[in-house]
């Protein structure tokens, strides 16, 4: 996006607190509110009534609203949508259920597969055959699918997902399908397979339509209720929504695919540390977001964070690959696991101490939070441990109770394990810690990265608290926190192009390359992502990129190899084959001679030119000023409480410097700054805290 076009609002719903970042031309204002897990918009409305309060404005002077939500993930994980059924070609009923025919965990005997959203009941089949070339072997058989709405209308349902076999290559009788069905039943709402995900592969296909379908009703009805509270506060710009691919879609898209939704708050986050890389010259970065209910981890390289055309949700196994529902739709990569400031910390049968996945949320909360949540969690901990004001916690909006703190740690792990409030305090942050920096680990490794080398980029309401510690475990030696690291996600937001992808499946092997289909098929491709991008674009200038998904003949899965924009020629399919090439040697350190090649999607992705950030510039020192007060902050490596300095951030500025132990505090959240480290702020504002040994070390 770029600046030119006003004063911008980002929304970002978690599952405890909705973060707001207001910028305006005399700058940027952050809020944040506790989420409203019973009616989403109601939070949404506080926390800009917020912001908007802080910085004089009104909604009417709002040019543009981005909001990213977790409505559509929740609905998925607590199968809070839709009556949804599924319509698909004789004979193939329980191919969502078949799935991949493995099991995902070989050796557990009592093993729980994801359950379908459509339960076999409700799952429909009617006569009609493609082939995968998209030619008619059968016939829609239209009968069948006129006799199916007395029991479409009897089962109450109120949302199906049309999936027939190959429709990725002729969606004509899915169309089909969905005119017969509202002829009679006109409120209904339809989702196409063929629309949704075009591509290969019938379980991610189908699963990918039952999960639109079944959130489909219920995202359209909060975004139109978010929208018509927005116009009748004074709004009168567009409402842009964040994707799990990391663009903004307008309203419309949304409604149509909020599958595409998913995901959508940590995407902002990704986005933001993408352009904190690039400000700062930093090639390779981790970013670090933990918020209230999860902590979410994503590598970034070269300014760009790993993306993927497919992912799961709704895990039996929480952890565990494979036993989710698979998505097929653009994503950016990242691990996502139960450790937040609401995380709830409990002894295991071994009396081992455990921390998550399940979290307190917005409600009940922390024990701290004085309300009717009594279990301990990190917030506890942090609270217990010094690292948090208890009478500034959310900007001073939300007074913390140590006393409760202090009762449900004791409860929960304090006398059990014969420990003093503190050191059980400790452990549940030690824990936590553990927990975030092994699933870094493990996210690195199955990507074929590591983390040397790596800055650490933090932000969320809970990240720079623990920031310095998961860096410790992680051997990172720098870490930068951001300005409105609280919100982070809501600030990556407003930097976010407006964006679309569209892929599809369209085989071509490349020694029998037909440039003539796959330029008619681009064209089409081409159509579709320019029409829903202008529409949201506000006239900025727009990028197009082409990717081919290509592999050996005989093997699984296929990688992204980059395409010229442009038609291809038959000239075309060596410059293909070295490009495949140059690709697969990148990830696997070899090719394969001798073997043939294919392409089994194409894909094209139009967005909005994103304006380079500003960079970082070199800065004068300057003397930092005296604390604003000193609080007592427990030290691991001691074992005791020791004085650390409290300063306020916003009384600091570029050039200055702060040994630890410190804490920074703003109104979102607070940067803890350990013995061993000490920070400096960059011409940016930014908070980079580098180990002291290594600064000592670049000094000789």
């Amino acid at each position: 996006m770029s600046p030119s076009i006003g004063t911008r609002l980002a929304v970002d719903i978690g599952g405890t607190f909705t973060d707001v970042a207001l910028e305006t031309a005399a700058g940027r204002v952050t809020a944040k509110v506790s989420t409203t897990p019973s009616a989403p918009e109601q939070g949404v409305m506080q926390g800009i009534e917020a912001a908007l309060t802080s910085a004089g404005c009104t909604l009417g002077d709002i040019a543009l609203v981005i909001h990213g939500t977790t409505l559509a993930t929740n609905a998925l994980i607590e199968r809070k949508g839709a009556v949804t059924a599924l319509i698909t070609t004789e004979g193939f009923r329980d191919s969502v259920e078949i799935g991949y025919e493995h099991r995902f965990e070989q050796y557990d005997v009592y093993l729980d597969k994801p359950e379908p959203l459509v339960p076999r009941a409700r799952r429909y089949t009617v006569p009609e055959r493609m082939n995968a070339r998209g030619e008619v072997l059968r016939p829609l058989e239209e009968a069948a699918v006129r006799r199916l709405i007395t029991a479409l209308e009897a089962d109450g349902v109120g949302s199906v997902a049309v999936g027939l076999l190959h429709s990725y290559a002729n969606g004509a009788h899915e169309q089909r399908i969905r005119e017969i069905l509202l002829e009679r039943m006109p409120d209904l709402v339809v989702t196409l397979s063929s629309e949704a995900s075009p591509e290969l592969r019938e379980y991610e296909r189908l699963s990918t339509a039952c999960a639109n379908a079944y959130v489909q009703p219920l995202m359209a009805g909060y975004l139109e209720q978010l929208d018509r509270a927005l116009r009748a506060g004074g709004f009168s710009g567009p409402l842009l929504l964040m994707t799990s691919g990391g663009g903004v879609i307008g309203l419309e898209a949304a409604r149509r695919f909020p599958i595409r939704l998913v995901e959508s708050g940590p995407a902002g986050g990704a986005i933001l540390s993408s352009a904190i890389a690039r400000a700062c010259g930093l090639e390779h970065v981790l970013a670090f977001d933990m918020g209230g209910t999860t902590a979410k981890i994503c590598v970034i390289d070269h300014g760009q964070p790993q993306t993927a055309r497919a992912f799961e949700v709704a895990r039996a196994y929480r952890f565990l690959k494979g036993s989710g529902l698979p998505l097929r739709i653009p994503v950016i990569e990242m691990v996502e696991i139960g450790a937040g400031g609401g995380s709830i910390a409990r002894l295991d049968a071994l009396k081992r101490v455990a921390v998550g996945p399940d979290s307190a949320g917005a409600v009940p909360g922390p024990a701290c939070y004085g309300g009717d949540g009594h279990d301990a969690t990190v917030t506890d901990a942090d609270l217990i441990l010094g690292r948090i004001d208890a009478n500034a916690f959310a900007g001073g909006s939300l007074a913390l109770d140590p006393k409760a703190a202090e009762a449900a740690i004791d409860h929960a792990l304090g006398r059990p394990l014969e420990l003093g409030t503190a050191l059980a305090a400790l452990a549940i942050s030690e824990m936590v810690d553990e927990n975030m920096a092994s699933a870094a680990r493990v996210h690195a490794v199955e990507r074929g990265k590591t983390l040397d080398g790596r800055t650490l980029v933090a932000f969320g309401g809970a990240a720079p608290l623990h920031a310095a510690r998961v860096a410790q475990k992680l051997g990172i030696a720098r870490i930068i926190v951001p300005t409105g690291a609280g919100v982070g996600s809501a600030v990556g937001m407003l930097v976010a192009p407006v964006a679309y992808e569209v892929a599809r499946s369209l085989y071509q092997r490349l020694a029998a390359l037909d440039p003539e289909t796959v330029n008619a098929q681009f064209a089409d491709m081409r159509a579709e992502a320019y029409a829903i991008v202008e529409r949201s674009a506000g006239g900025l200038p727009l990028v197009e990129t082409r990717i081919a998904y290509m592999r050996y003949v005989g093997q699984g899965h296929e990688i992204a190899v980059p395409l010229e924009v442009r038609d291809l020629e038959i000239a075309d399919c060596e410059r293909l084959q070295q490009a495949f090439e140059v690709e697969y040697r990148a990830q696997f350190g070899r090719i394969i001679p001798g073997l043939d090649t294919e392409v089994l999607s194409w894909a094209i992705k139009v967005s909005t030119r994103t304006e380079p950030p500003l960079a970082a510039e070199a800065v004068v020192p300057r003397e930092a000023p005296a604390p604003s007060g000193v609080r007592q902050l427990f030290d691991p490596d001691t074992g005791d409480y020791i004085e650390a300095a409290v300063y306020r951030r916003s009384d600091l500025a570029p050039g200055m410097s702060i040994a630890g132990p410190a804490l920074i505090a703003e109104d979102e959240t607070t940067t803890v700054v350990p013995g061993a480290f000490a920070l400096a702020l960059n011409s940016l504002g930014y908070l980079v805290i580098e180990r002291q040994s290594d600064r000592q070390q670049e000094h000789v």
